[in-house]
């Protein structure tokens, strides 16, 4: 069993073996991965040393104090937080040695191609198609995907396609792992309230994608999905933040340095947002705790609810304490950006991207359905399509 004390020595010695000051980025991070330090919760040879969840923060400290680079986790947060879990779970030893330390170190950038035009709230009745071409061969995707973002930045995609049109929608469909550079894969940009194409669509036109991608039994694809869904929904809602940290963190600057801007009752709204923002941050430790001891669960779904809510009411608020300067906006330049940046824009910006957070990661409506199911056990909603075969559904 591995301790505090034991990975702080160990963390200590790895920095004296590997100076930050004359190292060079990309060899850290490497030489952290095979050292067990870049996620400690993982098995031994795949970047952890199968210690617990919580003693990640042991290493985190160290390395910080010490000057050391980071993986730049914002940029690969789909990797990171996404296709990493699933592999872990699900992949083949060879599929766990191939994608898990160039995913991690930040060498090739993931996103996730899930959602589609008709089938977006209801990801069951997706209706991307991948056939096998012959028993053992590989197989030949055709479909439609959108909403994905980093697509034109990500070197592979987790990627959910129909397998067996025969079956029930949640029966028949298979997960793989998609190289982005292969014939056939075209990424369009879609254009957002904000002015960015931080969003694509993808088309997927005769894909062939080797059986050696597959990842978990044909068929299973929406069980192996959705360990990737719960893992979203926590790197969503669940991101560890400093108190006054996230969208809160402007607008109560911005209250201290600008009395003039001051109302009572923007200021009974903001006591209330700061109170229920604080709030959501102390869930998501719990939450993380929670998860140092298992695998996550719909909890998740509750807290990127919250998170949605949240921003949105936080952001709203901070164009109005600001009046006429809220309705400002910095640029509008279509831009293709690597990550979605809150803090770093003004109140305009916050205000239009925050209504995106409702949708991105699961709707709001289908998480409130989750909460009441999963967490607080109410009688699951009727449906009359669960044990009809996806070719016979309404589309």
């Amino acid at each position: 069993m591995t301790d505090a004390a034991e990975l702080r020595v160990r963390t200590r010695e790895f920095l004296a073996e590997h100076p930050p000051a004359t190292t060079g980025r990309t060899d850290f991070l490497k030489a952290r991965f095979d050292a067990g330090l870049a996620w400690v919760h993982y098995p031994v040879g795949l970047g952890g040393l199968g210690a617990a969840r919580s003693l990640q923060a042991v290493v985190d400290t160290e390395l910080e104090a010490a000057g050391a680079p980071d993986n730049d986790p914002r940029r690969i947060g789909i990797g990171l937080g996404m296709a990493a879990p699933t592999i872990l779970a699900y992949g083949t030893e060879e599929q766990k040695q191939r994608f898990l330390r160039p995913l991690w170190v930040g060498e090739e950038v993931w996103c996730q191609l899930f959602s589609e035009p008709g089938a977006g709230s209801d990801l069951a009745a997706l209706g991307t198609r991948a056939v096998r071409d012959g028993a053992d061969g590989d197989w030949v995707v055709n479909g439609q995907k959108v909403w994905t973002s980093s697509a034109h930045l990500a070197r592979w995609a987790i990627l959910i396609a129909r397998t067996d049109p025969d079956a029930p929608k949640h029966r028949g469909i298979t997960y793989f792992l998609c190289d982005m550079s292969d014939p056939g894969v075209e990424v369009r940009p879609l254009r957002q309230i904000t002015g960015e194409a931080e969003f694509n669509e993808v088309f997927l036109t005769d894909v062939r994608i080797p059986d050696d991608r597959r990842l978990g039994p044909v068929g299973e694809g929406w069980k192996v999905a959705q360990t990737t869904l719960m893992n979203e929904r926590v790197s969503i809602g669940g991101m560890r933040l400093p108190r006054e940290g996230g969208m809160i963190g402007p607008v109560v600057r911005t209250w201290r340095e600008r009395p003039e801007l001051r109302t009572h009752d923007l200021h009974q709204r903001l006591l209330t947002l700061w109170v229920q923002a604080e709030v959501s941050r102390l869930t998501g430790e719990r939450l993380r705790q929670q998860l140092a001891a298992g695998q996550p669960g719909p909890e998740g779904s509750g807290m990127k609810l919250g998170f949605a809510r949240l921003n949105q009411e936080i952001s709203g608020l901070e164009v109005e304490l600001r009046g006429d300067e809220g309705l400002l906006y910095d640029d509008w330049t279509m831009r293709r950006p690597e990550l979605v940046d809150f803090t770093g824009r003004d109140a305009g910006y916050r205000y239009l991207r925050s209504k995106g957070n409702s949708i991105e990661g699961g709707t709001s409506e289908v998480l409130l359905n989750i909460v009441a199911e999963r967490v607080l056990g109410l009688p699951a909603e009727p449906r009359n399509d669960k044990d009809v075969p996806w070719k016979d559904l309404a589309r």
